[in-house]
């Protein structure tokens, strides 16, 4: 008889995931089986899956030490990602509601495939640090469906892979056709999530500028790898934010407000002591728990 697990159907601004506790890493879910999971039509449907296990019982989890709990994130299609943004805030909102965590003094910890990342409570529900960050200027173009000509990105690297492309007309960023895959030149050997961005503010009519009241207003979509079209990439957001803040150059604002179909995020660039940290901040919000055979 197929095994029956208990799941718990969050979000985070729109990027849906299927959440499976396993404390004890007692599962081994296939790709096959995470498909079948975040399948719209026949399955619960899902951006991805983040499977809740404690560090000491994975592998992986030898490399996060300092988090009691890991989180297995695995896109649609079933392959490991290194992170997720809103997953990760969704995680910590399941952690909290279901007792096996705290956040009130100290950050909470939680450990992924791009090393121990720290949450903390703000204003827009949960801020997360996604720690270091890398800028690559090579020569890059993508061609995407709706566009006239290929156009110039910027890599840039948040613990994950990402390529950000600046449009110059916002009905450029709406006519967009997001259902095929852009092609990214060179080809990135494993992959990369793209984001397409143009200012928010020539969208809304509050005047001209990329800045208000000292906070960098953006809009963006994005395509995930393993994925496709998503209403929200966390990680995106933050990468998009700083490729726009590296274009801008010097006296660009620390402090990004991105506009996403599925709502807004918050982006703060802070200084550590080993180096600039980008922080992502939103919503996480628990929909339907429930139990379901795998496939």
């Amino acid at each position: 008889m197929p095994q029956t697990v208990a799941f718990t159907k969050g979000q985070g601004t729109g990027n849906d995931f299927v959440i499976i506790p396993d404390p004890d890493g007692a599962l081994a879910l296939s790709d096959a089986q995470v498909a079948a999971l975040c399948d719209r039509r026949f399955g619960i449907g899902a951006d991805g899956t983040l499977r809740v296990v404690r560090s000491a019982a994975l592998v992986e989890g030898a490399a996060t030490p300092d988090a009691e709990w890991f989180m297995d994130y695995r896109n649609a299609d079933g392959s490991a990602a290194e992170m997720c943004g809103n997953g990760i805030r969704v995680f910590a909102k399941y952690l909290l509601e279901a007792r096996l965590a705290t956040l009130d003094d100290a950050p909470l910890l939680i450990g992924t495939r791009a090393g121990t990342k720290r949450v903390t409570r703000n204003d827009l529900g949960f801020e997360v640090d996604l720690g270091l960050f890398a800028v690559d200027d090579s020569e890059i173009v993508v061609h995407a469906r709706g566009l006239d000509v290929p156009r110039p990105g910027v890599g840039i690297d948040v613990g994950n892979p990402h390529i950000v492309i600046a449009l110059g007309d916002p009905a450029e960023l709406d006519a967009l056709d997001l259902t095929v895959q852009p092609v990214v030149t060179p080809a990135p050997p494993h992959g990369t999530n793209i984001e397409f961005v143009v200012p928010a503010a020539a969208r809304h009519a509050q005047g001209p500028g990329l800045v208000r009241a000292g906070v960098g207003a953006i809009r963006m979509r994005v395509f995930e790898r393993g994925v496709g079209e998503t209403l929200s990439c966390g990680t995106g957001v933050a990468a998009s934010a700083l490729a726009v803040r590296h274009w801008a150059g010097a006296g660009a604002p620390d402090e990004w407000s991105v506009e996403v179909p599925g709502g807004t995020l918050g982006v703060r660039v802070v200084a550590e002591r080993d180096g600039d940290h980008v922080l992502l901040s939103g919503p996480a919000a628990l929909v339907y728990s429930g139990e379901v055979a795998l496939a």
